[in-house]
């Protein structure tokens, strides 16, 4: 019995293949996530903690520049903050029979002090270069002792997805009406003998009026980004 089921699907799946339209696609294999990574504040170069290879997690310190000054002012606020926070609840127990502007420049000097503090944490993080998301780093241009500049933010640092990728399919205009998200994409790349399947899971909502393809993308892993490849979608005879 399990024997005709699978035959039974073998002989549907195989039906709908003969019955589709095959529409040639090339490709170019891309990482699903890549960010170029930069220093948003200028400064001299204390650290670097990565290499070109890398496996980094989400948060993980990668470069941070020359910072003793920001730490420093980042602990006065913080003591200025202390105190002025343990005046205003002084205040606040005996707000009921002190003068309400005399109260109100309490709550001020803490509010200030408060925001001050954050202002200095956010001066203090622009100095440490963290990973948006777990990747590798595929290109390091960044060494100990470089100066980098808050006017002209370069990149030092380059990371993508570390398995996750997507073929970005370029296909004839014309099947602008017959690309579906979900169709069946069989493919091969360069370099490799083995035929592939996956599933369109983006048709992109514009032409290039370029070279006059209209782009998909499929979802794949562990291929090298840049490769290159063709294959076939399957688009099911809807007559």
């Amino acid at each position: 019995m399990k024997n005709l089921k699978i035959l039974v699907a073998s002989v549907f799946l195989l039906s709908m293949y003969l019955n589709a339209e095959e529409v040639y696609a090339t490709f170019t294999v891309e990482a699903q996530k890549s960010a170029n990574l930069a220093f948003s504040s200028g400064g001299i170069v204390a650290k670097v903690e990565v290499d070109v290879n890398s496996v980094v997690k989400k948060g993980e310190v990668l470069a941070v520049l020359q910072n003793d000054d920001l730490k420093a002012m980042l602990s006065v606020s913080q003591i200025a903050l202390k105190y002025a926070k343990k005046e205003y609840e002084r205040q606040v127990k005996v707000k009921n029979i002190i003068d309400e502007a005399q109260f109100d420049q309490y709550a001020f000097k803490y509010e200030h002090a408060r925001v001050q503090m954050l202002y200095q944490q956010a001066l203090l993080d622009k100095t440490i270069l963290k990973a948006p998301f777990d990747g590798v780093i595929f290109a390091k241009s960044v060494e100990v002792g470089d100066t980098v500049s808050a006017a002209a933010i370069r990149t030092i640092l380059k990371i993508q997805s570390p398995h996750q990728r997507k073929l970005v399919l370029e296909v004839d205009q014309k099947y602008w009406r017959s690309l579906k998200a979900g169709q069946t994409f069989t493919y091969k790349v360069d370099g490799d003998d083995k035929t592939y399947n996956g599933k369109l899971t983006k048709v992109y909502v514009y032409a290039d009026s370029g070279n006059r393809k209209i782009k998909a993308e499929v979802e794949a892993e562990d291929f090298v980004v840049g490769l290159f490849g063709d294959g076939y979608i399957h688009i099911p005879d809807t007559k």
